[in-house]
């Protein structure tokens, strides 16, 4: 149960880290499991960008991550609906990504009814690539690529980042960092501008799984493939809640066709 503080904290800031006591045994299966499924090029050169996009449909530790009784009861504290968990990226280095706003991927009817969970699989410091983000950013205005007189899809997506970095030049936003501990999740507004550092000490590991989050009682759409007259609606994959290993490995080999545990 999170504090009226850590709420307040959320509300005003756009993010807030909080402490859920995951066992570190667990944390470690994480990164030991899912290791074996990223590119093959990362293990041959760790400094390799690469991620893995739904891991949980195989690792069974991803997806009891994904649907923790206690991050899904506080995204349901800060937002007032019900979660929806529909996707897991796991990330064995910083990614370096540019400043943006996840409004710009994942939107919904009513607005704004998004979040992620970015979770630290083991100590962030300033040296192996943390997040960087701008508090107070979620206050602004949701940008789409009409906002910036761009068209839409992807080809049009440098121009967006481009964007973005003029809105934090604009509004003098002050950046924070994600130093966090092994085990403490990051929470975020889906409006907050947030991207990802360079990684000063490429020798470094920084293992981390995100899960994004919709909310009950929405319609799901792309911005970035949207305009007003046109909406990319989309139908997403919720995660199964249960966790338990029969009734997930049932639903792997129906949905997946195999199960790797």
């Amino acid at each position: 149960m999170l504090s009226k503080e850590q709420v307040d904290f959320f509300q005003n800031n756009g993010y807030l880290v909080a402490d859920f006591n995951l066992d570190h045994e667990f944390i470690d299966a994480i990164v030991r499991k899912i290791y074996p499924h990223y590119d093959a090029k990362f293990r041959e050169n760790p400094v390799f960008a690469t991620r893995v996009q739904d891991g949980w449909k195989f690792v069974e530790e991803v997806h009891k991550l994904a649907v923790h009784p206690g991050i899904l009861d506080a995204l349901q504290q800060l937002y007032g609906r019900r979660p929806k968990p529909f996707q897991t990226l796991n990330f064995p280095i910083g990614t370096s990504q540019s400043p943006h706003s996840d409004i710009i991927h994942f939107n919904s009817i009513p607005h704004g009814f998004m979040a992620g969970a970015w979770a630290a699989l083991e100590d962030i410091n300033e040296n192996n690539g943390p997040l960087i983000y701008y508090p107070g950013s979620h206050k602004l205005p949701e940008y789409n690529m009409q906002s910036f007189g761009l068209g839409t899809g992807h080809k049009n997506y440098p121009g967006y980042e481009k964007a973005i970095l003029d809105v934090i030049k604009e509004h003098d936003l002050k950046p924070e960092y994600g130093v966090v501990k092994k085990g403490e999740v990051l929470f975020w507004h889906a409006n907050l501008i947030h991207g990802g550092t360079q990684q000063i000490d490429r020798s470094r590991s920084r293992h981390s799984q995100v899960t994004h989050y919709y909310f009950e009682d929405c319609k799901y759409y792309t911005p970035l493939l949207s305009t007003e007259n046109d909406i990319q609606y989309r139908m997403p994959s919720w995660l199964p809640k249960k966790t338990k290993a029969g009734p997930i490995k049932k639903f792997l080999r129906r949905h997946v066709g195999r199960y790797r545990g």
